[in-house]
């Protein structure tokens, strides 16, 4: 049995509190845990238990919905699935990169500030899907082949390296302005979501203008602007636990709900996605740009190496101090009172 701390040093201005959490009392696991003391905990009831799960089992059902795409659709050499193909592996690995960095995030503090950094960074990728799936598929019929049409891609890949240098650079704020740290990683996540989604609000005001008759895929768009909002409200706001601290530690916390709320949004961005991308089809392929392999498996791959130098910059001096800092022995997780 793994016990709890009411706070992970007993107190909240202690040496780990870079641990606590924004109205959350008790339930912290111990903040020298082991790899395995930190999978065992998974489960076992601490606070950090929902957040784990919410975000893994979606990662199975991704990974469903991606194989039933792979016996449907030609991947290997269709190129016009290549942007879904992108958004797809992205919208797998955001979750799973999340549960693990909730699971192993109390091994130390520097251990604590790179699983974050690799959650920041699949984030940060995940909007670039989205982008090169917008951008494909969803873009409104009098954007297609403009300027913003053409440099889509190139400009969200400078928004991952916005996104991810923001985000990270924000943990080393933690403790000492904590309202700056958090306003900056709002900043570093909005930005690119905001430039995602402009080509598809302006197609839903097409549409409320009468310009276009509504589609299903606008539907499941719209119910994914609603939980987009809602995701970033319940990030912000810290609600319900502000209200009660101490009542929701270990159900119903906001960053548990922020879980769901962003996972369901994704769901319906998912099924938006693929119905633009059935229904236009024929449109695009005749009017609009054909999806290279540059423009998609490319952007990603260039991407991708950009933002783990950058996770490697910012995780370099916390593995210099890691490795300079006085061996400590680990402290059984068994050893901590139970508060």
């Amino acid at each position: 049995h793994l016990f709890l701390l009411e706070h992970p040093d007993g107190s909240s201005h202690g040496r780990f509190s870079v641990f606590r959490e924004d109205s959350i009392i008790s339930g912290y696991r111990h903040p020298r845990s082991s790899a395995l003391d930190c999978i065992l905990s998974s489960f076992q009831m601490n606070n950090e238990t929902i957040n784990i799960w919410t975000h893994f089992l979606p990662t199975w059902y991704f990974l469903w919905r991606f194989c039933v795409l792979c016996s449907t659709l030609n991947f290997l050499t269709d190129s016009y699935t290549w942007p879904l193909l992108v958004y797809m592996m992205l919208i797998c690995v955001y979750p799973f990169t999340s549960s693990c960095a909730h699971t192993f995030s109390t091994m130390s503090a520097e251990s604590r500030h790179i699983c974050y950094f690799f959650d920041y960074g699949a984030l940060s990728l995940y909007s670039l899907g989205c982008a090169i799936s917008y951008g494909y598929y969803v873009m409104p019929e009098c954007w297609v082949n403009s300027w913003l049409h053409q440099y889509f891609v190139p400009i969200a890949i400078g928004n991952t390296v916005f996104c991810t240098s923001l985000s990270c650079y924000s943990r080393f704020l933690e403790l000492q302005f904590p309202k700056r740290s958090k306003a900056l990683r709002t900043i570093a996540f909005v930005v690119p979501f905001i430039f995602d989604t402009v080509p598809l609000i302006y197609r839903i005001l097409l549409c409320c203008g009468g310009s276009c008759s509504p589609t299903g895929a606008l539907s499941n768009h719209c119910y994914h602007l609603l939980f987009a909002f809602l995701t970033c409200f319940l990030f912000t706001a810290h609600l319900p636990e502000r209200l009660a601290p101490g009542c929701f530690d270990y159900f119903g916390h906001s960053h548990q709900l922020f879980h769901v709320s962003a996972v369901v949004g994704s769901h319906f961005q998912m099924e938006g996605v693929i119905a633009d991308m059935t229904s236009r089809r024929t449109w695009l392929l005749k009017h609009g740009m054909m999806p290279s392999f540059l423009g998609t498996i490319g952007a990603l791959a260039i991407s991708l190496v950009i933002n783990l130098g950058i996770i490697g910059i910012f995780s370099a001096p916390l593995l210099w101090k890691s490795c300079r800092s006085p061996n400590q022995p680990h402290s059984s997780t068994c050893g901590c009172k139970e508060q």
